[in-house]
């Protein structure tokens, strides 16, 4: 290969090539990158003049990448991934100090019950850090990573990319949680026939609940599909509904005095919560930091800790 193309090319222009292979729109793009849509649009015109191809093809509201671009991007995105570490062993981090603002993801549950602490941390070692948060789970982590909106997650996991990374922070028990204050704990019997509040992202009326109880020979009523934990209280107030919730937010939502919890009456798995990042990021002294931190604070060490 003569490095002296290198020459031509302008980093920038790459970086906006491959966020348009992301977004598939001008408009999403500029909006990704914090400029301007007039300014993604002479960009790609002169990308479409230094690989001599359109690059892109309209198709209804979409912009659909020509053969070329897919395999330009085939190559690019491992060399932008190996150019953003290199240039990340030149930084230092001083939490102290920094400015930086920090993009994660963490599901709602997580966000309500083990935020918190971890703010309080951060605020006093890192005073001047922006933290941006945005809403993750099970199925949308990896899409999350891989766009670029995060970079770190925290939440139930399942497939990931082949260069991400997870490390396990905690295994939860799953709880059963209810607005009225019984002396007797809940009997599997009242269990199945009380109705049913389900938490959902993808608008499901079924869960993990409904598997462990099968599993037994057993169903449960459920009446009611909301798609975030934060909501629960308000809704559950005055009623006999009941809902599952991992025991971190269960004992949280307890300890605020907002819901009564307690364990399930029927034998059921662990949950896994763990933190994921691309592997590119691995020696990035910020993101390092971020994740020790992370770790730190939402770990089951740091569990036992509060209860001893």
């Amino acid at each position: 290969m003569n490095r002296n193309e290198l020459r031509k090319a302008d980093i920038n222009l790459m970086v906006v090539f491959e966020t348009l292979m992301q977004e598939r729109n001008v408009s999403r793009a500029a909006e990704k990158l914090f400029l301007g849509q007039p300014t993604i649009s002479a960009a790609l015109n002169r990308l479409r003049g230094l690989f001599n191809d359109p690059l892109f093809i309209r198709v209804g509201h979409r912009m659909e990448p020509t053969a070329r671009a897919n395999e330009i991007i085939r190559h690019l995105s491992p060399a932008l991934d190996a150019m953003s570490m290199a240039l990340s062993l030149t930084r230092e981090f001083d939490p102290a100090s920094s400015t930086m603002t920090f993009r994660i993801g963490l599901s709602d549950d997580v966000e309500y019950s083990l935020l918190p602490t971890l703010l309080r941390a951060l605020r006093e070692e890192a005073p001047h850090i922006v933290i941006v948060v945005k809403q993750v789970n099970y199925w949308n982590v990896s899409e999350l990573l891989v766009s670029g909106e995060i970079t770190a997650g925290v939440c139930l996991t399942r497939d990931l990319p082949a260069n991400a990374k997870r490390k396990l922070l905690r295994t939860m028990k799953p709880m059963v949680v209810r607005a009225d204050d019984a002396s007797q704990p809940i009997t599997l019997d009242e269990y199945c026939s009380r109705p049913h509040v389900v938490v959902s992202h993808v608008a499901n009326i079924s869960s993990f609940a409904d598997e462990w109880l099968d599993a037994v020979g057993r169903k449960r009523h459920a009446v009611l599909s909301v798609p975030q934990y934060s909501t629960l209280p308000a809704l559950m107030a005055g009623t006999n509904l009941i809902c599952n919730l991992p025991d971190p937010l269960a004992l949280a939502f307890a300890t605020a005095g907002l819901l009564h919890a307690e364990p399930l009456p029927f034998i059921t798995p662990d949950l896994e919560l763990s933190m994921v990042w691309l592997s590119m990021l691995d020696t990035d002294p910020a993101e390092r930091w971020l994740r020790k931190r992370l770790e730190q604070f939402m770990s089951d060490a740091r569990f036992a800790a509060e209860q001893a």
